[in-house]
């Protein structure tokens, strides 16, 4: 009877060993997985090709007219709307063709022969920080923000992160694309980035 006890006992715990080692297996796993490309270091101006959408705000200067000029927000219609001239298309383009459009409409309405024209994005299309942060959403994007200031917005990283690398969701060609980023690595407007779970 004793050697039948001895047996269930030595039984017993070769399974909690099992079961121990199965769970110790699970907890190494990562919680989602990080992408094998790194994102881009170089700090890139986000006004270079971005396209303007509803919303944003943009400066447009019209040399020796100061009624002409002036900050404008871009409408849902996705007008902005200039005096004298009316409303002109500005979503979906970038500064320079909404520079070549407002100088083309100022001639056709012979307002001015040779306008001399300069358009520069106010505002950006928000950033979004998602995962293991204390207060993840959406945020304002700022010229010079990186992957830890974005997630300073976001109130830190929650006691479940992964700290020091993230996913980086950016659009590149209107395809979204994911990259394996650090702290230091600069935000696009429109970027999302995800902390994920540490392992274990």
């Amino acid at each position: 009877m004793w050697i039948l006890q001895k047996g269930s006992v030595l039984r017993a715990s070769a399974t909690i060993l099992l079961l121990g080692a199965l769970a110790l297996t699970g907890c190494r796993q990562t919680v989602g997985s990080f992408p094998t490309e790194d994102a881009p270091m170089k700090v890139i101006d986000p006004a270079e090709g971005y396209r303007i959408e509803p919303g944003n705000r943009v400066r447009i200067i019209v040399f020796n007219e100061q009624n002409l000029s002036g900050d404008f927000t871009v409408d849902h219609t996705g007008n902005i709307s200039l005096p004298l001239v009316g409303s002109i298309p500005a979503s979906g383009v970038t500064a320079k063709v909404l520079m070549e459009r407002i100088q083309e409409r100022l001639r056709r309405e012979n307002y001015m022969q040779e306008p001399n024209v300069a358009v520069e994005v106010q505002t950006f299309r928000p950033f979004y920080v998602l995962g293991e942060v204390r207060q993840p959403g959406e945020f304002p994007y700022t010229t010079g923000v990186t992957v830890l200031s974005a997630i300073a917005r976001a109130g830190g990283y929650d006691y479940r992160a992964m700290q020091n690398e993230v996913v980086l969701v950016r659009q590149v060609e209107g395809e979204q694309k994911e990259f394996r980023a650090t702290e230091r690595t600069p935000l696009l407007p429109g970027d999302i980035v995800k902390v994920m779970e540490k392992r274990f």
